[in-house]
């Protein structure tokens, strides 16, 4: 476990966030950031994913710039995450994400079908905080979600579809 982990926190969630809830998400993120915050953590991951993973490091980011003693760290899957992407504007994203990170851990070096789940594990383990849009569906954050739960990880999940 990473000696940081009891002020750490993770986020997951899903790819998609239906555009009717994605300011309310956005609300919920910053209150509970705060909160965190408030609490002493300071340390946040993300998975560099698009979606939930991507308005996480960016709410991060900008609680950063204005002055909070907060640091955004990715855990990615691999350094070629991005290999099979086709759309521009997405990569162009990933890299400001990245540019903005105050630090990157890979996985591993290439994709392959475990990669992601390897990175989910690895940001649970280093936390003592998972924060979740977990709506129901089966899937990479659903495992993540059991997987926080199995290892005694708090979870706190901001959809408004399924409660913890």
């Amino acid at each position: 476990m990473d000696q940081l982990n009891g002020k750490t926190v993770c986020f997951t969630g899903h790819r998609i966030i239906p555009a009717g809830e994605k300011d309310a998400v956005t609300a919920k993120l910053d209150v509970i950031i705060e909160r965190c915050v408030e609490k002493g953590y300071g340390r946040f991951v993300a998975g560099g994913a698009l979606g939930f993973d991507k308005l996480a490091a960016d709410r991060v980011i900008a609680f950063r710039k204005a002055g909070r003693p907060v640091t955004l760290c990715l855990v990615l899957p691999c350094r070629d995450q991005t290999k099979l992407w086709k759309s521009l504007p997405d990569i162009n994203e990933y890299r400001k994400m990245k540019e903005e990170a105050d630090e990157i851990i890979y996985v591993q070096e290439f994709y392959d079908s475990k990669c992601m789940m390897k990175r989910n594990r690895m940001m649970v383990d280093m936390s003592s905080l998972c924060i979740a849009y977990f709506d129901g569906r089966s899937g990479g954050t659903s495992n993540t979600v059991k997987y926080a739960n199995e290892v005694g990880v708090s979870v706190v999940n901001l959809s408004s579809k399924v409660s913890e």
